[in-house]
């Protein structure tokens, strides 16, 4: 396993990415909520690679994409937790409140989250195969 560098990297493109993989149990029912409800797009999707179908979706350029993945003959269903999130960082009001509005209009309501932190800060939504998605209205530092 290769060590993380010391010194923060100075360029994004010198940063490593991100991705977040995880079960569907429907690639188009949950690649289309995050397509619709946060504005990421496909990048990329495959089909019968080693028994699995996927999507890749983000944001061409940015340093983190989710990967959903299929498996029909050995199916692998989704286990998420009320931890199990992905928090998204909306600084100005304005901004957060389109946000809200965009993923509402998928038909998603908040839930209650197991963190109040979150309660807090923002709302907590369920995607289609339960994990949890945070639409914060906080800045990262």
């Amino acid at each position: 396993m290769t060590a993380l560098p010391d010194e923060p990297a100075d360029e994004m493109t010198s940063a490593p990415v991100l991705r977040i993989a995880r079960p569907s149990r429907s690639l188009h029912a949950a690649a289309g909520f995050y397509t619709r409800a946060l504005g990421l797009e496909v990048l990329e999707r495959f089909t019968d690679y080693a028994g699995l179908d996927g999507v890749i979706i983000g944001r061409a350029g940015w340093p983190y994409h989710l990967e959903l993945t299929h498996q029909s003959e050995h199916t692998i269903l989704p286990r998420p937790t009320a931890e199990d999130l992905l928090v998204f960082y909306f600084p100005d009001r304005a901004t957060w409140e389109s946000a809200i509005r965009q993923i509402r209009d998928t038909g998603a309501r908040p839930v209650p989250s197991s963190n109040p932190y979150w309660d807090q800060h923002g709302l907590t939504f369920e995607d289609p195969d339960g994990y949890r998605v945070v639409i914060a209205n906080l800045g990262w530092p």
